[in-house]
Formats: C-alpha cells, sequence, structure tokens
C-alpha cells in the first residue's frame, strides 16, 4: 500500500507547483507595475516553471524506470526459486524409496 501512496505523492506535489504558478501569475497581474515590466516578469516565471515542469517529468520517467527494473528482477527471482524448488520437489519424488 505505501507504493500506491508514493504514486499520488508526485501527483499532489505537481499540483501544488502548478497551483502556486498560477497563484504568482495572478498576482503578477494584479500588481501595480507597468505592463510591459509585468509581461516580462510573467514571461520569466512561466520559462522557470516550463523549466521545472520537465526536470519533474524527467524524474518521474527515472522514477518509473528504477521500479519498473526492481519489479522485474523481483519477479525474475521469484520464478527461479519457484523453479528451484520445483526442481527440488521431482528430484524427490524420483528418488528410490
Amino acid at each position: 500500500m505505501a507504493r500506491d501512496h508514493d504514486g499520488h505523492a508526485g501527483a499532489v506535489l505537481m499540483a501544488f507547483v502548478l497551483g502556486a504558478v498560477s497563484g504568482a501569475a495572478v498576482a503578477l497581474l494584479w500588481a501595480p507595475n507597468v505592463g510591459e515590466d509585468t509581461r516580462r516578469l510573467l514571461g520569466e516565471k512561466v520559462r522557470e516553471g516550463r523549466e521545472r515542469a520537465a526536470d519533474a517529468a524527467r524524474q518521474g520517467r527515472e522514477f518509473a524506470s528504477r521500479q519498473r527494473e526492481s519489479l522485474t528482477t523481483a519477479i525474475d527471482r521469484g520464478r527461479e526459486a519457484y523453479q528451484s524448488e520445483r526442481d527440488k520437489g521431482e528430484d524427490a519424488t524420483e528418488a528410490p524409496a
């Protein structure tokens, strides 16, 4: 169950970041600055937000890749253990009594 919670944590973090960026954009639009300054500042914040979103997406892909590798390794080890125990059981039944 803890692993399910980790997936939701990323979504919550992304929602928080998007909310913060949206809030900053609204605050800038209502700020008493010259329009040109506001547009420049807003453009900078949008670029920063895009970079952060791209970085978060990259980290998410890396996390998913690591989890997929761990799961694949665990499945392979489980299959090997099952096959080993199965072979031991077959050897025991084939041995003369």
